[in-house]
């Protein structure tokens, strides 16, 4: 996992306090339940044995995961942010050039992404297709349903 991964200090402190969590609260109660499972006779047909184990594997392989994204991680500050283009943070003002619809959309890294709140990543196809256009361009973006035409009307942070 050696790409880096844009976040803002908000959710990387969300983060680090879910990785702490997943290691402090979740973890020791993985290793008692399985200690309870065991306590319970033969492990070959303990079917609550293997459940723990199950579960024990699935949260390390989380907190792992997790380790590496905060290992990867590249805060942004918001103040520092160019608004004369489209860039990860920014928030872009767009009109559907086919349904004459006008939205706005914050582009985010992929771990912050939420299509009800607005925030989209920046590697998804209209994240993409957003990234380094100026107040005015016309963005074609591709997408399954075909192509996707959005003029950009205003950037800010």
């Amino acid at each position: 996992m050696a790409e880096t991964n844009y976040v803002t200090q908000e959710t990387f402190e969300k983060m680090q306090q879910e990785l702490h969590h997943l290691k402090a609260v979740e973890r020791p109660a993985a290793s008692k339940a399985i200690a309870e499972a065991r306590e319970k006779g033969d492990l070959k047909e303990n079917a609550e044995y293997d459940a723990a184990k199950e579960a024990q594997g699935l949260l390390e392989a989380k907190i792992k995961y997790l380790e590496g994204v905060i290992a990867t991680a590249r805060i942004l500050d918001e103040t520092t942010i160019d608004t004369s283009r489209v860039s990860i943070l920014t928030k872009v003002t767009v009109t559907n050039m086919g349904t004459k619809k006008t939205m706005t959309y914050q582009i985010v890294s992929e771990k912050e992404a939420n299509l009800k709140d607005g925030k989209i990543s920046v590697t998804s196809p209209i994240g993409k297709g957003l990234l380094g256009k100026v107040v005015g361009d016309i963005a074609e973006v591709s997408v399954p349903a075909g192509i996707l035409k959005f003029k950009i009307e205003n950037i800010y942070v």
